[in-house]
């Protein structure tokens, strides 16, 4: 909606938000908002903010949801130790990342908008809370895939269900982390007219990516080797369906949905350049793996005696001569030090390392070309992130 000032009218959902928590100012464009004794600060300008400060800016606004979330009234008069357990298991889940998916939001709506044109205050909050919604789905995502993969750590701590309090009980909390996303999008956008896009892209991915933790599964089951399984259409798959959709095409599909593009060609055209997109941001990190530097990387790669089946393994096996492939069916998926030296002297010999920088280059020069040639789309939506993946080493 526009305001006869030709500004953006403040829509309910986020006048409600600001007012339960602190009044907005009475200018147009405040210069903050307050929630509780945390700061929004306004975003000056469409141009690239400093990247603690925007970290920070976007972690405020979790601090408002949580209490949210905790106060919700649906629930009732909430005992204290519900409300505890709550607060304290979306702290331990939620907010620990990188934040990349969840503050791509507000990127792309700063490069919708253009070099020097402000995004209002209104609209950032928008796009960070949409970012949050991403971050609560990403959560849910690893609470449970870390049980599925009986993981130990996750994030420099252990394991949600490792917990000794916690236990099976992350089952259920799995589940409140996914409804807690969709009490956040009824409550700031219901009244909103891409409502309806926003919960049918949130289904549509949740839909995709549990797909795409199925054909893992399934296709390296733990304690299984079974390397006829390993072919390149089930490795695309899989990286399609797991990462490309919730990585790549929902944070972008957001921005777009908040800066009011809304029609079928644009949408997808973003989730072609996406998925591609983020194909090669899982081939990039199955090499670094291996090949990365495990300082810099932040942990050692363990695929090779995970038995994943990683970019690389189904490389060595299409290339592989007879000998080659013996060593890879003798070893892989074995976590001794020798197996692993074996697999990744394959890998060596295969040239693999070579094979990996020359798909990374043509990925990024195609990807390059096809974001300058359309032209629905500002570049800077697609081109913000392919700049922070490419060549990256961690």
């Amino acid at each position: 909606r526009i305001s006869r000032s030709g500004r953006r009218a403040a829509d309910p959902a986020l006048r409600s938000f600001a007012s339960r928590i602190a009044p907005f100012a009475t200018t147009s464009e405040p210069a903050q908002l307050k929630m509780g004794s945390v700061v929004l600060e306004r975003p000056a300008t469409s141009e690239a903010t400093n990247g603690s400060n925007a970290r920070e800016e976007f972690l405020n606004v979790y601090a408002g949801l949580r209490q949210e979330l905790v106060d919700d009234p649906l629930l009732g008069d909430q005992p204290p130790a519900a409300r505890a357990w709550l607060t304290e298991m979306l702290d331990y889940n939620v907010p620990g990342g990188k934040l990349n998916r969840g503050m791509a939001v507000l990127d792309v709506l700063r490069a919708l908008k253009g070099k020097g044109q402000d995004v209002s205050t209104a609209d950032a909050l928008q796009a960070n809370i949409l970012g949050w919604c991403i971050e609560w789905l990403q959560a849910f995502f690893l609470v449970a895939d870390d049980m599925m993969d009986n993981s130990i750590t996750r994030r420099g701590q252990p394991c949600w269900y490792r917990v000794p309090k916690v236990g099976l009980v992350a089952i259920n909390d799995g589940i409140v982390l996914e409804s807690c996303m969709y009490r956040m999008l009824q409550r700031h956008f219901r009244d909103q007219p891409y409502y309806a896009q926003l919960l049918e892209l949130f289904h549509e991915t949740t839909h995709q990516t549990s797909h795409g933790q199925l054909m893992d599964l399934i296709t390296a089951p733990i304690g299984t080797v079974d390397l006829k399984r390993y072919t390149i259409d089930t490795y695309m798959r899989i990286v399609t369906y797991k990462t490309s959709f919730y990585s790549f095409y929902l944070p972008v599909a957001c921005g777009l949905l908040v800066g009011g593009v809304r029609d079928d060609k644009s949408l997808a055209l973003a989730k072609d350049i996406c998925v591609r997109m983020g194909q090669y941001f899982q081939i990039q990190d199955d090499y670094l793996d291996c090949f990365g530097d495990p300082v810099v990387i932040g942990k050692a790669g363990t695929d090779i005696e995970d038995n994943k089946c990683s970019w690389l393994v189904v490389q060595a096996l299409d290339h592989a001569s007879p000998e080659q492939r013996s060593v890879i069916e003798e070893h892989y998926g074995k976590a001794d030090e020798a197996s692993v030296a074996a697999v990744k002297e394959v890998y060596r010999e295969l040239q693999l390392e070579r094979k990996f920088l020359d798909y990374e280059q043509k990925s990024h020069d195609r990807l390059t070309a096809e974001i300058e040639q359309q032209t629905s789309l500002p570049p800077g939506v697609f081109t913000l992130l392919l700049n922070k993946i490419y060549k990256r080493k961690k």
